[in-house]
């Protein structure tokens, strides 16, 4: 019987739904490495969004490519690896899933008013809450063509991080067959 492959995983979703704070409970709870997304932005991007200037497909590349590689070295290396990231359409999930086929998403969801909240709680984050709307306009929640889960994001972290681990323990269902 083959070995069960170390989970890679992302926890998706708008800025201020609780990606890292998850996304790290649940790499405890793998025993795997957890990587912040955002601190693989270039510097632009960082300006941009400090400045209240959402982000579009082609700021958002390279950005995306360096963590489909960090993704790409942990299947070769075979070491679990949870990665925050807002993965917000389905082609950044693509690209993502080009480095990992395998490549699980937690999406994590949650209100408008919610999120604005947390954003404006929050003092220590680049992103401004002026960009939320814009995330929301431009996020594609996951389908049922992707290996994907929602969950409520109004649940304390660490219960969102058990369900999360509990889906990602059951098997990884065959995709269809095409007739």
């Amino acid at each position: 019987m083959a070995a069960t492959p170390a989970p890679l995983v992302v926890v998706m979703g708008v800025s201020g739904c609780g990606k890292s704070t998850v996304g790290k409970l649940l790499a405890r709870s793998l025993s795997a490495e957890f990587l912040e997304g955002d601190d693989l932005h270039p510097p632009r991007n960082i300006e941009r969004m400090a400045a209240g200037i959402a982000l579009t497909d082609k700021d958002r590349r390279d950005w995306l490519l360096a963590i489909a590689h960090q993704l790409a070295d942990a299947r070769a290396g075979e070491h679990a690896l949870v990665v925050s990231c807002s993965a917000l359409k389905h082609g950044y999930r693509d690209t993502l899933r080009s480095a990992a086929s395998q490549l699980a998403f937690v999406y994590l969801q949650a209100s408008r008013d919610l999120l604005q909240a947390r954003l404006d709680a929050r003092a220590d984050h680049f992103m401004p809450g002026s960009l939320l709307d814009s995330q929301l306009q431009t996020l594609e929640p996951p389908g049922a063509d992707e290996r994907a889960i929602t969950l409520d994001a109004t649940l304390p972290a660490a219960q969102i991080a058990a369900q999360a681990a509990a889906w990602l323990a059951l098997p990884v269902p065959k995709p269809a067959r095409k007739r």
